[in-house]
């Protein structure tokens, strides 16, 4: 009996959650040209409770995908086309690095860096995401950075171990060679 039960609220859950993630799909749908069909959000489900068993983390309450699907349905780098496998990922990739950091991050600044650094040095790039940006970042919150507060995550830089264009160099050549 007690079986039976457990399996009741978890189908209630996930049935909540597909009613959360359509109405996410109305809203994006009409401003960014973002959809989820009924059977794309049955798999973000799915690959949330895969995530979930991989990472060894536990969610109490409503998940995390609508506050994903809002912090990226603007992104340059999402279309249509890839849309639900993107946002699979993106789910994966938050779950880890909620790990990663050791629970230090919210859930809300662990979005924002992860949207700030998807748009401006992954450059819709998922694996330097995960690879690079993120498990730097997540390297040194567990050394004690706690500026993340302050920053709302925008200090990647003090972390980043490339050599980043130099915009003000650029010009100043391209002056230096056709306007002096």
């Amino acid at each position: 009996m007690e079986e039976n039960f457990y399996e009741l609220l978890i189908r209630e859950k996930e049935e909540e959650e597909l009613r959360v993630i359509e109405a996410c799909s109305e809203k994006t749908d009409g401003r960014f040209g973002l959809s989820l069909s009924k059977e794309q959000a049955r798999e973000l489900i799915a690959g949330r409770n895969e995530s979930l068993r991989k990472y060894q983390r536990v969610e109490f309450g409503k998940g995390i995908l609508d506050k994903l699907i809002y912090t990226f349905c603007d992104s340059q780098f999402i279309d249509q086309a890839h849309y639900a496998e993107i946002l699979k990922e993106l789910q994966d990739i938050f779950y880890q690095f909620k790990n990663e950091s050791m629970d230090r991050l919210t859930d809300d600044e662990l979005l924002g860096f992860m949207r700030e650094q998807f748009e401006t040095v992954c450059f819709g790039d998922l694996e330097y995401l995960r690879g690079t940006c993120l498990e730097r970042y997540s390297r040194a919150v567990r050394g004690g950075y706690d500026g993340v507060q302050k920053s709302r995550g925008s200090e990647y830089e003090q972390f980043s171990e490339e050599q980043r264009w130099d915009d003000r160099l650029y010009l100043s050549i391209l002056k230096e060679m056709f306007w002096e």
